[in-house]
C-alpha cells in the first residue's frame, strides 16, 4: 500500500510532506505533489503534516479519486 495526494494539494503546494518522507518518496510535478507507490513505505508521516488532509491512503480511496493514484503511478513511470 501507499499513499495519495489529492486535488487539494493543487490549492496548497505547502510541501511539509516533503520535508517528512524519510524515503524522499514524494515529488514535485507542475500541478501538485505525487507519492511514488512504489518506494512509500507507508508511515503516514505525509498524512500527519499535510495542512490540507490531501493525503490518503491507497485502500481509502474512492472509485472517483482512483485517478490519483494513476496519476502518481504515471509521473513516477516517465522518471
Amino acid at each position: 500500500m501507499a499513499f495519495v495526494i489529492l486535488d487539494p494539494c493543487r490549492q496548497e503546494k505547502s510541501a511539509e510532506c516533503l520535508t517528512v518522507c524519510p524515503v524522499d518518496c514524494i515529488e514535485e510535478g507542475t500541478e501538485q505533489f505525487y507519492i511514488d507507490p512504489d518506494v512509500c513505505i507507508d508511515c503516514g508521516a505525509c498524512k500527519a503534516v499535510c495542512p490540507v488532509e490531501a493525503i490518503v491512503e491507497e485502500y481509502d480511496l474512492s472509485p472517483d479519486q482512483e485517478t490519483y493514484l494513476e496519476q502518481a503511478e504515471e509521473f513516477f513511470k516517465n522518471r
